[in-house]
């Protein structure tokens, strides 16, 4: 169970820095326009984010 989640946190570190590596400028713009956000709104799409997460982690363990 610990392995998975350091591979699943790894994962997610691989994915970022791909983000930075393609598209700098693109992911400045994304965290100005998040800054401009009220807390109720992001935590709200936070949310969102996790539980779709959690679902298909659910459905992957699941079949």
């Amino acid at each position: 169970m610990a392995g998975e989640l350091w591979r699943a946190l790894c994962l997610v570190a691989v994915f970022e820095g791909l983000v930075l590596f393609v598209a700098p400028n693109g992911w400045k713009r994304a965290a100005e326009q998040l800054r401009s956000l009220p807390d109720p709104h992001l935590r709200a799409v936070g949310a969102i984010v996790v539980a779709m997460a959690v679902t298909a982690l659910w459905c992957l363990r699941s079949g």
